[in-house]
């Protein structure tokens, strides 16, 4: 049985990663974005080394993550972002994406402050995001098969 209290909690710059955080990230990546959801496109997008990566493990191996990037020209866009969010299989369904969320932009705002974060997400989760006060920007476009929709989080705007 899988327990949020076993979590260790990680956040790294890609050059502090072991080779096996390494291959345990892309294994899980893949395992969703590729196998589960059918969606061939290339993951090793490039951003892996400039980016943060935020990861709770247990002793079965990796939970959870999300990849953090800083704007342009190191990341996606104007603003920082995160994405790459996914939640190992074993973990679903007990709340650990609520938590990985929280977790994540409490340690982009200790690390860079309170700043706008931009994030490209699948439109079926855009409720996941809006709860962490994302609001979306923008028509719904496709990305490699699946729909997206532009979010934005404004700190200044949340309660």
């Amino acid at each position: 049985m899988v327990a949020l209290e076993n979590l260790r909690w990680k956040y790294s710059h890609f050059n502090e990663l072991s080779n096996r955080e390494v291959h345990d990230i892309l294994t899980l990546r893949q395992e969703v974005f590729v196998v589960e959801q059918e969606c061939a496109y290339l993951d090793a997008d490039g951003y892996d080394p400039v980016a943060w990566h935020f990861r709770a493990e247990d002793d079965l191996g990796l939970a959870a993550y999300a990849r953090v990037l800083a704007p342009k020209p190191l990341g996606k866009f104007e603003d920082h972002s995160f994405g790459r969010v996914i939640t190992a299989m074993r973990y679903r369904g007990i709340g650990l994406g609520r938590l990985l969320l929280a977790n994540v932009l409490e340690v982009i705002e200790e690390n860079v402050g309170q700043v706008p974060l931009c994030i490209s997400a699948q439109f079926h989760l855009a409720d996941y995001y809006s709860a962490g006060g994302f609001v979306a920007r923008g028509e719904i476009y496709d990305e490699d098969g699946i729909p997206h929709v532009q979010m934005i989080r404004h700190p200044e705007k949340l309660d």
